[in-house]
């Protein structure tokens, strides 16, 4: 799961205790439901967009400053669950935040080295 919202640092920034609270309590409710269907593999916060480095195509793989693209909408954070299909995902996405988008993925079982 991915979190994103139009100017997500900017807004947080400046949100009141009140506001960061009623997120947190989201945050806190997604957690308790997803351990009673299934588990939390992981997830994270990420920090604002312009301390990220990114490394471009390329042979000798350019590294710049700043996201890969320039866009409205920032990654704030993700989850990865454990859960026993999309549908419960996307049904336990739900009570996060109502402010974030939430794009749901399923994970590819792929095998490296």
């Amino acid at each position: 799961m991915l979190l994103t919202e139009a100017d997500h640092f900017a807004k947080w920034d400046t949100a009141d205790d009140e506001a960061q609270e009623r997120d947190f309590a989201c945050m806190r409710a997604f957690s308790a439901a997803v351990k009673e269907r299934g588990s939390i593999v992981g997830g994270e916060a990420l920090t604002d967009p312009s301390t990220a480095r990114t490394l471009r195509p390329g042979a000798d793989r350019p590294v710049t400053d700043g996201p890969f693209a320039e866009a409205v909408e920032q990654l704030g954070g993700f989850y990865v669950i454990d859960v026993v299909d999309l549908d419960t995902a996307v049904e336990l996405a739900r009570l996060l935040p109502p402010a974030y988008t939430i794009e749901v993925r399923e994970c590819l079982d792929v095998e490296v080295g």
